[in-house]
């Protein structure tokens, strides 16, 4: 099950293109993306960058047990994921998650799920960075 599993470290950029192709994609008919960005703007303020802070020992291997996770709750063929940690720009990749699967609404449920489950519990924390100060957000992801 782990053989279809991939998992990128991505401290400077993340290449979506790259990650996708880590996909094993036979007998699928479907492929299902997340990419989360950077936004220029929030709650009315430009948003220099964002800044996440992980624990790294621990976010490979949870990402890795919420992959496990999806593949044993829908019929998933295949999962690639990276988050970025660090400094990141407007714009900007920030996380990415490809599901392929036979059958579209099992890709489309498995990517809603993982990126709601990464959010909850993988160990990563956010910084927003404005012109009027940095701010910590609360939670996860």
């Amino acid at each position: 099950m782990e053989e279809n599993i991939f998992i990128q470290d991505a401290p400077n950029s993340l290449d979506v293109n790259a990650l996708r192709k880590q996909l094993n994609t036979e007998g699928c008919g479907a492929i299902v993306s997340f990419v989360g960005i950077t936004r220029e703007m929030d709650e009315g303020e430009e948003v220099l960058a964002l800044e996440f802070d992980s624990w790294k020992e621990e976010l490979s291997s949870t990402l890795r047990a919420i992959a496990i996770a999806a593949k044993e709750k829908f019929p998933i063929k295949s999962i690639a994921m990276a988050h970025r940690t660090g400094m990141v720009g407007p714009q900007e990749n920030i996380v990415a998650i490809f599901v392929a699967s036979p059958h579209r609404k099992d890709a489309f449920a498995g990517c809603s799920w993982l990126i709601d489950e990464l959010k909850s519990q993988a160990p990563l924390w956010k910084k927003e960075i404005k012109p009027s100060g940095s701010t910590w957000k609360a939670g996860l992801g």
